[in-house]
């Protein structure tokens, strides 16, 4: 009788692991052919497979009721391909290529990213282009690996042997250069295309297309651009993006934060403060190219765009408040001797947003590139933001100031009196008061209406510079605000300031400041602050361009930019009642009452002059400029404005600028947070 042998426990283990080593396997080939099948099919047809990183689209930036300032569109960018681009090799490829390239765009009226420092004058003489520290040191040492004091002809001589182009004159030289520098300076490579040209029309990558045996690896790629809703409107403002510069990439490097050699990065205004919102998130996708040279193209990760940043601007407000300053301006032209030249800056006086602000003369941010050249050849300086960056002797708007320390230190009240002799007398100096007042006697009040000089003459006699400054320091005056943007820190005016401009200070110098025809220099952006404190009662609020940051889909908020109190003053009630008593007489029956009449609420204003020594065709002369400090409505503000006009006849010329502004403010804008105004997505 055959009888089964029983299995030993080893062989049942044997047989259990010969199972699953099976099972594994057949699970394994079902995945590869049946699930990842098409997967591996692609790649074993693939002759080339690369992986890049994309950048996520920039973020978009928005007035405060929704509306587009800055938004992305789709344009091409002309790119080298490294896997057809000809070898390092082939040097003389390379540089033909480049060549027929820049021709190409040249003969179009095309740029194309010309970033080498170095510049050829009119002389044919080589030079380090200016500003461009951070750049040349890169291409010194980095690049070149020259000694760091190597001239700009010491550089242009290592680019021309680096990459082979003695055969070609100076100027084609440095261009051809320009580009190979570049490719070197970002790593050129599979994972790192070149770009070569930003937002190139359609006609010009066709022609490139036509030729595309001759230039081997050029291709075009479609990317989102900046594009601007109005580029005249807000452009010292909203600001610009370029190609990360040496230095930038150093300093987001040491910060920690990861840029590409060859991004595109925020360069001043609201795209450079918000650049960290606005960036997009990079992704990677893989372009796989089969035998038959078939492309294809998958996203391993999908980039994202950047958060959307909502100003505290009004869009329609600003325009109104452009118009007006363009136009007012225009027409004190006629009068002055100077070109005309501004800016407007207006304030919520409850919270510290800035409503609009605009600094005239300005350009077209949307052609900035094109316009380059000629904008900083201006005399007028059309890129600089006057609303920010100036700062001027701010003549009789500084006169609230004096007032306020004056009747908090109990030096005066509202019924202390001073005669106005037309003339004062200080240590055998003679100061003058130009105004022509109805009563010869006056108070504080009276005083800051009709702008009287001896009345405070009379007071600085009373108190000294350190006190003067005191106040003006708490009312934010010669101090950055710490708005968003690049702003002036202002100057005031005291005997340490002096010593540093190695000038002694004279007795005389605290009566000049006391009616803001010292030293002292505030820019618009203090001034309209200064304003707008005197106009709340006493807060003093962090001036902010920013109102909210959302994510791309506006599900999330990112950033809440809430009104920030700098500080409480601490005035009196009773000080500031009186100081606003003055200043809503300019606005009812003073300087600015011409323009203010007609509103359809009432305006308090104080209007300043100040003189300044100016060099026209070649001669020195003396010049006013006018600045008015308004708020409105009188008896509960809302908003505050400051003016200031380089070359203006006086500060009350200004007036009708404000009344445009007001009129538009209180008789067609309403609420500015009004629901139906505002986008919902933003709420």
């Amino acid at each position: 009788m055959n009888r089964k042998k029983k299995m030993s426990g080893r062989g049942i283990v044997a047989v259990s692991a010969f199972v699953l080593v099976c099972a594994v396997f057949l699970g394994s080939l079902f995945k590869i052919q049946v699930i990842d099948g098409e997967e591996y099919a692609k790649a074993g047809s693939s002759i080339s497979v690369k992986t890049v990183k994309v950048e996520g689209a920039r973020g978009e930036i928005l007035d405060r009721n929704g509306s587009a300032l800055v938004s992305n569109r789709q344009g091409n960018s002309i790119i080298f391909d490294y896997a057809y681009f000809p070898p390092i090799k082939e040097n003389s490829k390379r540089n033909q290529i480049i060549k027929a390239l820049i021709e190409l765009f040249e003969q179009q009226g095309l740029d194309w990213n010309d970033n080498l420092p170095i510049v050829i004058g009119k002389d044919g003489k080589v030079a380090f282009a200016k500003d461009r520290e951070k750049d040349i040191e890169e291409l010194r040492t980095d690049i070149l690996e020259l000694n760091a004091y190597a001239t700009a002809l010491n550089c242009m001589d290592a680019l021309v042997e680096k990459y082979k182009l003695e055969q070609y004159d100076t100027a084609t030289a440095r261009k051809i250069a320009s580009v190979r520098y570049e490719m070197t300076r970002i790593s050129f490579s599979m994972a790192i295309p070149y770009t070569f040209a930003n937002d190139v029309p359609v006609e010009t990558v066709a022609k490139i297309k036509e030729n595309s045996s001759f230039f081997m690896g050029v291709d075009v790629e479609i990317v989102p651009y900046r594009e601007y809703t109005d580029g005249t409107l807000m452009p010292h403002l909203l600001g610009r993006v370029g190609l990360i510069s040496a230095e930038e990439y150093a300093e987001k490097k040491e910060a920690g934060e990861s840029y590409a050699l060859n991004a595109m990065i925020g360069k001043d205004g609201i795209e450079g403060a918000m650049e960290e919102y606005l960036r997009g998130t990079r992704g990677i996708k893989t372009i796989s190219t089969d035998a038959d040279g078939n492309v294809s193209t998958d996203y391993e990760i999908e980039p994202l765009q950047g958060n959307t940043v909502v100003l505290t601007v009004s869009k329609d407000l600003q325009e109104v408040a452009k118009k007006a300053l363009s136009s007012g301006l225009e027409k004190l032209r006629e009068d002055s001797m100077v070109d005309p030249a501004g800016a407007i800056i207006i304030e919520d006086v409850s919270n510290g947003e800035i409503l609009a602000s605009y600094s005239y003369p300005a350009f077209d941010i949307s052609t900035f590139s094109q316009d380059y050249s000629e904008l900083v050849k201006a005399t007028n300086a059309p890129l600089w933001n006057r609303a920010l960056m100036s700062t001027y002797s701010p003549g009789s708007t500084f006169k609230p100031c004096t007032a306020t320390a004056a009747l908090e230190e109990g030096l005066i009240t509202s019924g202390t009196y001073f005669r106005c002799t037309r003339s004062h007398t200080y240590l055998d100096h003679r100061f003058q008061c130009l105004q022509k007042h109805e009563s010869l006697t006056m108070n504080v009040v009276s005083a800051i209406n009709e702008s009287c000089n001896i009345f405070f003459y009379n007071v600085a006699e009373q108190t000294n510079i350190e006190t003067i400054n005191e106040y003006a320091s708490i009312y934010g005056l010669g101090a950055k605000t710490g708005v968003e943007l690049p702003e002036a820190t202002g100057t005031l005016d005291s005997p340490e300031y002096r010593a540093s401009l190695n000038q002694v200070w004279q007795p005389g110098f605290t009566l000049q400041n006391a009616i803001g025809n010292g030293g002292s220099m505030f820019s618009p952006v203090q001034l309209v602050n200064y304003c707008a404190t005197i106009a709340n009662g006493g807060t003093r609020y962090r001036p902010h361009f920013v109102k909210t940051v959302k994510s791309a889909d506006y599900s999330e908020t990112v950033l809440e930019n809430g009104a920030e109190v700098i500080l409480k003053t601490g005035f009196s009630q009773n000080t500031l009642a009186t100081v606003r008593r003055g200043m809503e007489l300019v606005g009812s029956k003073g300087y600015c009452s011409y323009a203010f009449k007609d509103l359809p609420v009432s305006a308090a204003a104080k209007t300043g002059t100040s003189q300044v020594d100016r060099t026209i065709n070649g001669y020195r002369v003396t010049t006013n400029n006018g600045f008015l400090i308004t708020y409105a409505p009188a008896d509960n503000p809302q908003i505050a404005i400051c003016i200031a006009a380089e070359g203006a006849g006086s500060g009350s010329s200004l007036a009708t600028i404000a009344a445009s502004v007001y009129d538009y403010y209180f008789n067609e804008m309403g609420n500015l947070d009004a629901p139906e105004a505002e986008n919902q997505l933003l709420a």
